[in-house]
């Protein structure tokens, strides 16, 4: 198993608040700066997750701090930190993944050693703290020792991976429930991919996508897709061309799916690929000065750019934050320095406010990394929890200004919904009457779940 060691872990967490000016319509915010506190969260990493939750906040998860043995956290987008949990051997502990939300509105994560076997566990967990172990890997067949998260799927099962384990040893895709039904769905060969890190992804056709940082054929690392059945096609054997995918891949509008690698290209310090859902693949960019080794992948914000970040290089060695068209038009957006963070190792994400938010980890007051905000004008969104639902079942919605919703439509079909909202009056019911689309308020963090009408 080959793993880059990031590094070394310092201590807990301290509230800061430092906004600098990028460039026109770019500003990057300190948020918090993780650092002296006993029990709070230290050193997010790969693959580290980040969800928003259906009050607007974030949650995520981390394998250092708490008692030792790693976190589940909350942080407000004005960055206030909650300590939800911490791990303990038993039911497993060094939560690297993060976190994922289901339509239930829990979280869904896995740890990558402790529980029964020490092989790791999945585990959901409540917005109040609230853990349930789903599943102790036992190094079989079912795999072991995960990075990432599962990720619900359209059918409402979720999908994920372990990083090695398995009847060959190079790792599983795997299927649970919400309920703790556990599916081994395919066992890596190393000619199809070994060592996946990444959280999978669902494409717009329903499979599943992902990369693997080793095997293929050069053993430089593997993109595939998967059915929920478990039929695995390789799409691509990375080489010269880019190596060692340590991120997920992110499926833009037009429907092609981007990604970044650790290594390759010129000075072998990274590039950003796009990828076709049939394989046709195109190197986008080359890192050089503007930064080095993205562990994290991209995410397809509001506007059609594509938002990453790169793990050192740049103009201090720290890392860089970066956005790319689709074209492979390349724009730096910001040196980390240490004192606003340095080192980051996640794949950004984009609230439903527009903004952009991740964590480093390190930097920060003392060493223990930050988590912060970059505004770039982007539109504020709504976004389905899943792409899609069966008809008849619950779909969840985050968005902006769901208060004083008077109605819902799907394909022009009206639907039963309820609105939660983070204001101080309690979440209120409506029945959707036979209106149009949704008719929004104000414009503070909301969610609505929706249950999809049946068709006619």
């Amino acid at each position: 198993m080959k793993r880059h060691i990031l590094r070394a872990p310092g201590l807990a967490l301290i509230f800061c608040l430092v906004a600098s000016i990028l460039s026109i319509g770019q500003t990057y915010t300190l948020l918090h700066s993780m650092g002296s506190v006993s029990g709070d969260p230290q050193h997010p990493e790969y693959a580290g997750v980040v969800a928003q939750g259906r009050d607007g906040n974030f949650y995520s998860s981390t394998a250092f701090g708490g008692s030792a043995n790693g976190t589940v956290f909350k942080i407000t987008p004005t960055g206030t930190v909650t300590v939800l949990h911490s791990f303990s051997t038993s039911e497993g502990y060094k939560s690297y993944s993060g976190v994922t939300l289901g339509s239930d509105g829990n979280f869904y994560g896995t740890t990558y050693q402790g529980g029964t076997s020490n092989d790791g566990t999945i585990f959901k967990i409540t917005s109040t703290g609230t853990l349930t172990t789903l599943y102790n890997f036992t190094g079989g067949t079912d795999g072991k020792n995960p990075y990432s998260p599962p990720v619900q799927g359209s059918d409402g099962s979720f999908y994920g991976m372990t990083s090695v384990g398995g009847s060959n040893g190079y790792g599983v895709v795997y299927k649970i429930t919400s309920a703790g039904a556990f599916t081994p769905l395919y066992q890596f060969d190393n000619t199809h991919g070994y060592f996946p890190t990444s959280a999978l992804i669902q494409g717009n056709d329903g499979n599943f996508y992902g990369t693997t940082v080793l095997g293929g054929s050069g053993s430089h690392g593997t993109a595939f897709k998967i059915t929920t059945t478990g039929k695995l096609t390789l799409l691509h054997s990375f080489g010269t061309d880019g190596s060692e995918p340590y991120g997920p891949l992110a499926q833009a509008s037009d429907g092609n799916f981007y990604g970044t690698t650790y290594l390759g290209g010129s000075l072998n310090v990274g590039v950003i690929f796009k990828l076709t859902p049939g394989g046709a693949y195109t190197k986008l960019h080359e890192f050089t000065n503007d930064g080095a080794n993205p562990y994290g992948g991209l995410v397809a914000a509001t506007g059609g750019n594509l938002y990453g970040m790169a793990y050192s290089g740049g103009a201090h060695l720290f890392g860089t934050i970066y956005k790319i068209t689709t074209s492979g038009t390349f724009t730096k957006l910001h040196d980390f320095n240490t004192t606003d963070g340095a080192s980051p190792a996640i794949t950004p994400m984009q609230h439903t406010n527009g903004t952009i938010y991740a964590d480093t980890y390190s930097g920060g007051s003392v060493g223990a990394g930050t988590f912060f905000s970059l505004a770039d004008s982007l539109k504020a969104f709504a976004g389905l929890v899943t792409i899609a639902g069966k008809v008849g079942t619950s779909v969840g919605i985050l968005g902006q200004g769901f208060n004083g919703t008077t109605g819902v439509t799907f394909n022009g079909k009206t639907a039963a919904f309820t609105a939660k909202t983070t204001s101080s009056t309690s979440a209120a019911t409506w029945r959707s009457p036979a209106s149009a689309a949704a008719t929004r308020g104000t414009r503070t963090a909301r969610s609505a779940k929706l249950r999809v009408p049946v068709a006619a």
